[in-house]
């Protein structure tokens, strides 16, 4: 099979740096992709380490190293603790995550992620899931729908937005970018219609993929999985996600604060590693995807 064209790996040696790989450890990607950072950990493992790669995404799988220390796992990183414990690994020296979607995602047009290409409704990440854009869309309840370019694309109008689908879907289904964008016409000014497009497809992406539901559950099982002095290397692309991370780096919490003992002594699973990192001017100028990446670093106490 032919390789993929996948992002160049954003924050490259920023985000290994931050696992602080041991030759001798154990490490997982959870965002295999092009396999840009795995590659980068496996040059710094030595002989008795290992890497396990996850990838919901089966168009990854043709960028599979052949390597005896590396296995990837075709499934979801919310499922991160059940395989490595199937694949018999209880703990782990760190772990990597480069959210969001990739470049080859956004370039594969009838994948639906892309505002530049005309297609059907789908942005599944997963493309052996049953539901897709077109069900967000044809299928939600206005109220849903409004809640959703509400929480998730912070849509000023998002219950114009909605009110507007639910009429337009009464005459014939709306199954492509060009009949979403049609209906929504009224709310897509000339001068900001990219930006506001680019919120409208975040939402819907969101709510089909369950991405920060994902997020949550995989941030949550870390706290078992990672040994003491493990590391988080995670890089975040919108503040939705960023959010989670930094709260969970924080206190383990993903709101609220952490319960005190007796003593007033709070018992937090992690340390934060240095400040945020963000990409230099000149790695977006190579790397227009890395604009809003985020970078945070955590150790497991």
């Amino acid at each position: 099979m032919e390789l993929m064209e996948y992002h160049k790996p954003v924050l490259l040696t920023e985000t290994v740096d931050g696992l602080y790989v041991k030759p001798d450890g154990i490490y997982v990607d959870v965002t295999f992709g092009g396999g840009g950072h795995s590659k980068e950990i496996l040059n710094r493992l030595g002989e008795e380490g290992r890497l396990i790669a996850f990838d919901q995404d089966e168009d990854s799988l043709v960028n599979l190293i052949n390597d005896s220390r590396f296995l990837l796992i075709n499934e979801n990183f919310r499922y991160l603790k059940q395989f490595l414990k199937f694949n018999n690994i209880s703990k782990v020296d760190g772990i990597l995550g480069d959210f969001g979607v990739s470049s080859h995602q956004f370039n594969v047009a009838e994948r639906g992620f892309s505002t530049r290409f005309e297609a059907e409704l789908d942005m599944r990440m997963n493309k052996k899931s049953s539901f897709s854009a077109f069900d967000v869309i044809n299928k939600y309840s206005e109220e849903k729908l409004r809640l959703i370019f509400f929480s998730y694309g912070e849509l000023r109008a998002a219950a114009g937005m909605a009110r507007v689908i639910v009429e337009n879907r009464k005459q014939r289904p709306i199954v492509s970018s060009k009949q979403l964008k049609s209906s929504l016409g009224r709310f897509l000014p000339k001068h900001r219609e990219n930006k506001i497009l680019a919120q409208i497809y975040q939402a819907i992406r969101i709510e089909v993929n369950q991405e920060l539901e994902a997020l949550k559950d995989f941030l949550s099982q870390t706290v078992d999985v990672l040994n003491p002095g493990g590391r988080l290397s995670l890089i975040s692309y919108h503040s939705l996600e960023d959010r989670l991370v930094k709260r969970f780096m924080r206190n383990g919490l993903f709101e609220g604060e952490p319960e005190k003992d007796v003593f007033g002594r709070v018992e937090i699973p992690f340390k934060k590693i240095g400040k945020f990192i963000i990409p230099t001017d000149d790695e977006i100028q190579i790397n227009n995807r890395a604009r809003s990446a985020k970078l945070r670093i955590a150790e497991k106490l």
